[in-house]
This record gives C-alpha cells, structure tokens and sequence, in this order.
C-alpha cells in the first residue's frame, strides 16, 4: 500500500473507534479495540523511530477522545516495539526481508498467530491498566479473552472484506 492509503486507512480506522467501536459494549464490558490494525498495517521499511512514535501518537489521539489518560496510548506502543520480534519469531525474517514483507502475502496460519498473539498482549495490558487492581484478575482475564475475540472477529472479517482479489 501507499503512503496516501495507509494514512486514509488510519484515519478511518481512529474515527471509526472512536466514534462507533467505543459506544460498543458487549454484554456490559466487552469492547473492540480496532484501533491495533495501525500496528499491522504499517509498512516494515520505515524507520523504526518513527513508527514508534506515529503508535504513540495514534494512541495518545484515541486515549484523547475516549478519555482515558494514556493506556490505549501505553499499550499500542509496547505492541509496536515488540513487532519486529514476532515478526522474526513467526514470520522468519531478516533485516533484509523488510522491504518486501507484506501481511497480506503471509500464510494464514503465521498471519493468524501473529495478529492474534499481539491482540492478546496489546487488550491485556490496556485492561490491566484499566482495572488497575490484582483483586479483579479473573474479570482482567476473562474481560481480555472476550475483548480480543471480538476484536479478531472484526479484523479478520474486515481483512477478508477488503482484500483485493489475487490472480493467479
């Protein structure tokens, strides 16, 4: 994808958060947090601090809409810095191989353990911070289990929907 597309993409993304996905809540507590695709969509060949940086950003933005002081700010970026290593350890590639990576080219298998693995750690640490409490642990990890499902049933569905057809 272009520059111009991502940046579309992510602007459709933060608005569609913030303004239907944040009203959302599922039996009472359960919400998607959609916003994470910025972390899986953005190109591997750009510079490292800046992608950090743009992942601060974007959550700071979603943090500053939903009113909630960092967490959503906190954990996109701990899933950013940690992308390159799951990359390397699901993906099996290089320094090299980063300018020809793309997501979508993947087998579904590396691509679901990936995407899933990051949205488990990205919707624990948000909800963690959010209870902010060891007595509740049990609701943490059940609240994060039914928030990252529905989470990858929304990216997964949505991926399926607007991925161009492939010619073989």
């Amino acid at each position: 994808m272009n520059r111009l597309v991502v940046f579309l993409w992510l602007i459709l993304i933060l608005f569609l958060q913030v303004f239907v996905l944040n009203n959302i809540h599922f039996l009472g507590y359960v919400n998607p947090h959609l916003y994470i695709v910025f972390v899986f969509i953005f190109p591997l060949n750009k510079n490292r601090f800046l992608f950090l940086t743009l992942a601060f950003l974007y959550g700071l933005s979603i943090d500053f809409f939903s009113d909630t002081g960092g967490i959503h700010a906190f954990s996109l970026l701990f899933i950013s810095y940690l992308r390159l290593l799951f990359i390397k350890m699901f993906f099996k590639k290089n320094d090299l191989d980063y300018l020809l990576f793309n997501l979508h080219k993947e087998p579904f298998g590396q691509v679901f353990n990936y995407v899933v693995t990051l949205t488990f750690i990205h919707h624990f640490i948000l909800i963690s911070l959010a209870n902010f409490s060891f007595n509740n642990m049990g609701g943490v990890l059940l609240n994060t289990l039914y928030s990252s499902i529905f989470t990858l049933i929304l990216y997964f569905l949505g991926s399926y929907i607007f991925r161009k057809k492939q010619v073989n």
